[in-house]
């Protein structure tokens, strides 16, 4: 059907109005006789709540238990807190939402989910009432289906914010295919799920009380809107370009670490491992040797206690020993180029991911064909949302994944300065396959780079700090959520400032 419609010519309104007035299989059974449709391989749409126990971990295990009962999850929706409704006397909920394939028919279906209910300790209860885990069925194929004890589209999911938010994140702005297009089209009272959204409130309703978007991270919920955090760097290499070789002993790198955090920084994000353009690569095991012992030390210092400990590795055995030490994040150049089992290493491992952009590796990055982009900001995007849905279909969920566009690496003094100011682009060119990841938190590193060095004139790279301040300021009013310093003390003042600016900017456009 696809091939015989002109995108051009239908666009998403008309593509939508065609299935609208298309006859689809409308399925009616009891719950004795049943009339299934599993002789192919269906996607599906399941909402995930929980509100009692370890939220998360709930979330965690019936995904696990998804893919033991064949429902093999491909895409994975923001996560959000939310305040319960119709019975309100109860604790914030966990919602996010899920794409995956299955060949279950759809009563075969409705019930593996109400079996890894049960196994996770759901019991008949107050309806609309506290529960550990609660999956629904929101759409199954291009199927509408309706018996005495299953209905899809399930019948009030147009009334629910906490549910449309996360589904839309499970799309693009743009339909990618006919399935897409029929579950816009069920929409009811609105042309399709934005207008849906939009009636609800939108992204208005995004950031109060009732409903945050938040990341998990060390056993809290962070909603990354709230203010710009700024990570501080520790190079525990020999060879790095600004500090190699300053930080190599235990008392060297804890020393500086107590500095950071005195200054303020949020986050400590640590590298035995020289990223520079040109570094030869160590061995897992080298870089270790450099990290364990230094990361240990920094892990029982009191000034630690809640802050975030990232690691800056593109080795799946480092990430593994690392986060099995403390860690909180892993930090990957590479976005799982370099090593291949990343992906589902953290996927076990369940922490925070950060995605960076880069072709090649180190030593390859700044080559003249790694450099040739027609459009650096779209490109970055498209190449680096293949990375995040091969992550995803790993097992790394939407929620758990922040973007760094990779300032420094493959780019050019230009390209550079192109990312800075449009951040923006990237995240709409995201949008476009998928909302989800055009929400994840970005990360930008720019903090003394070669380019900066190139503008004002500054060969060494402890003299680019002011020029530093000036590159963060300019992206994190251009959307960055955390940035990535040697300097914390005058990057953090920089960052206020913009904070400060973006939320009067804010306050003036509403009133």
């Amino acid at each position: 059907m696809f091939k015989q419609l002109l995108p051009g010519k239908l666009g998403l309104n008309g593509l939508i109005k065609h299935f609208k007035v298309s006859h689809f299989a409308f399925l009616h059974s009891s719950a004795n006789v049943e009339v299934e449709v599993h002789s192919q391989e269906q996607e599906v749409v399941i909402a995930l709540g929980s509100n009692v126990g370890d939220r998360l971990h709930n979330f965690d295990e019936a995904l696990r238990l998804m893919k033991i009962s064949g429902i093999d999850v491909v895409r994975h929706g923001c996560l959000y807190e939310t305040a319960p409704a119709y019975v309100t006397d109860q604790p914030h909920f966990l919602n996010s939402a899920i794409r995956a394939f299955t060949k279950l028919g759809p009563h075969e279906l409705l019930g593996a989910l109400k079996k890894i209910e049960r196994d996770m300790g759901r019991t008949d209860g107050i309806r609309y009432g506290p529960r550990p885990i609660d999956l629904d069925i929101l759409f199954y194929g291009k199927l509408r289906f309706n018996s005495d004890i299953l209905t899809i589209p399930h019948e009030r999911i147009w009334e629910r914010p906490f549910v449309i938010a996360p589904v839309l994140d499970l799309l693009g702005s743009a339909v990618e295919n006919d399935t897409v297009a029929c579950w816009h089209s069920f929409a009811t009272h609105a042309n399709d799920l934005f207008e849906t959204w939009k009636k609800l409130g939108g992204n208005s309703l995004i950031g109060k009380e009732g409903m945050k978007r938040v990341l998990p991270i060390n056993k809290v919920l962070w909603d990354w809107s709230q203010k710009t955090s700024v990570m501080g760097i520790l190079n525990l290499t020999p060879d790095s370009f600004s500090d190699g070789g300053k930080f190599q002993s235990i008392g060297e790198a804890v020393s500086q670490v107590r500095l950071m955090i005195s200054e303020g920084a949020d986050m400590i994000d640590i590298g035995a491992q020289s990223t520079r353009p040109t570094a030869t690569l160590i061995s897992p095991e080298e870089e270790m040797s450099r990290l364990i012992p230094v990361l240990e030390a920094i892990l029982e210092m009191p000034e630690v206690e809640g802050k975030l400990i990232s690691v800056d590795t593109f080795y799946s055995e480092v990430a593994s020993e690392a986060v099995g030490k403390g860690a909180h994040i892993i930090n990957d150049v590479s976005s799982g180029q370099i090593d291949s089992n990343m992906f589902k290493v953290v996927a076990d491992l369940k922490v925070p991911y950060i995605a960076m952009h880069m072709r090649g590796d180190p030593s390859t990055m700044q080559s003249s064909e790694n450099l040739q982009y027609d459009n650096v900001c779209n490109q970055v995007a498209s190449e680096l949302y293949l990375r995040l849905r091969d992550a995803e279909v790993s097992g790394i969920p939407a929620w758990r994944i922040i973007i760094d566009p990779g300032i420094g690496f493959s780019k050019n003094t230009e390209q550079n300065l192109d990312i800075l100011v449009e951040l923006s682009n990237i995240r709409t060119e995201i949008a476009k396959k998928s909302l989800a990841l055009s929400h994840a938190p970005i990360l930008i590193g720019p903090s003394r780079k070669k380019f900066l060095g190139e503008i004002c004139s500054r060969s060494a790279a402890v003299d680019r700090d002011p020029a530093t301040v000036a590159s963060v300021t300019a992206g994190v009013l251009a959307g960055a959520n955390i940035v990535r310093v040697h300097n914390v003390k005058d990057n953090l003042d920089a960052v206020k400032l913009c904070d400060a600016i973006l939320r009067r900017k804010k306050s003036i456009v509403k009133d």
